[in-house]
């Protein structure tokens, strides 16, 4: 299966929390990491006033299914210290942030997963890097990655900062 999973961290060393993960992904028997976009930092979206995030999506490829997918991520997230809690979760700030973004034409919609990621279209943080690794990828019911995002920049301010490569 053909994944695509967003990244984000505005706390501690960003980049290398953003490595990390990159690194934890690829380590995981049955997910292979096949591209990183570059590095994009934004401002964070809703919420408490906090410090800007560092953004960035990979594709992977996986023998796992999108349930495995999404757990992989959050025992990624926790290996590296993310903490979960109720107070300010969708909004707050936090060290590392993994998003199931899309998986093949998988349209799923669980109590704790919703694939397509159910604010994609809305957000040029994630919008950005994907497309910049992906941009003919059909979202399904959304649409081109590219043409989301053309959609979003009339609006939204991306600043690339560097690669992880």
């Amino acid at each position: 299966m053909r994944a695509f999973i967003g990244l984000g961290s505005n706390l501690g060393d960003r980049e290398e929390n953003l490595r990390q993960a990159i690194r934890g992904l690829d380590g995981i028997p049955g997910i292979e990491v096949k591209q990183v976009s570059s590095i994009y930092e934004t401002e964070p979206v809703g919420g408490p006033d906090q410090p800007d995030y560092l953004n960035a999506v990979v594709e992977i490829d996986s023998q796992m299914g999108h349930r495995a997918i999404f757990e992989a991520c959050m025992t990624i997230e926790h290996a590296l210290g993310r903490e979960r809690s109720t107070e300010n979760e969708h909004w707050g700030p936090r060290l590392i942030d993994l998003d199931v973004l899309t998986c093949g034409d998988l349209v799923v919609s669980d109590p704790d997963l919703e694939i397509p990621h159910p604010r994609i279209a809305e957000r040029a943080f994630v919008l950005v890097p994907f497309s910049e690794i992906a941009p003919y990828i059909e979202i399904p019911g959304l649409g081109k990655v590219h043409e989301l995002e053309e959609r979003l920049l009339v609006t939204h301010t991306v600043r690339p900062t560097g690669t992880l490569a």
